[in-house]
């Protein structure tokens, strides 16, 4: 008996209608379920999950996230090409949202906080079959997107 896969994650929230507007208009999510003013639960593009994302309103007061605190990093997700990585870096980066970028060798990774400060991670994943020792062993290096995409090129699918 194993886990299989993340099927969702639950955010608290200081503002639902700013919170699923990011969501849906950056991360392209959308809307599946809503209760005004309280909760919303929203689908990733290619999912096909009941919801992937819930979240819940707490209000404007709320403290938090609190960086090397105890309680949740980051979320990740990834993508099916570099092309769209791409993308999403340009649409993060022009609304002020990414904060890092990152070559893990085996997978290529964007950094973002969304308007309350949670962190996460979009990513494309070298297919599995390409995956070299060297690879493995790169650790954390700059990432040159387009230097990424003249390699492995634009409609290569990585890795689920």
């Amino acid at each position: 008996m194993g886990i299989r896969r993340l099927n969702h994650a639950v955010l608290y929230v200081r503002d639902i209608d700013r919170s699923t507007a990011f969501y849906r208009d950056l991360l392209g999510f959308t809307v599946i379920t809503e209760f005004p003013g309280r909760a919303v639960f929203l689908r990733a593009a290619e999912s096909d999950n009941d919801h992937d994302l819930g979240l819940f309103q707490v209000g404007a007061a709320a403290v938090g996230p609190v960086p090397g605190q105890v309680g949740l990093y980051h979320l990740a997700w990834s993508v099916g090409t570099l092309v769209e990585l791409a993308d999403f870096a340009a649409r993060l980066g022009a609304a002020g949202a990414l904060v890092g970028t990152s070559d893990h060798g085996v997978s290529k990774s964007l950094y973002a906080k969304d308007p309350d400060g949670v962190e996460f991670e979009v990513s494309w994943f070298v297919p599995r079959e390409r995956v070299t020792a060297e690879m493995e062993a790169v650790g954390v290096l700059p990432l040159d997107l387009e230097g990424e995409i003249g390699r492995w090129g634009g409609d290569v699918v990585g890795a689920a």
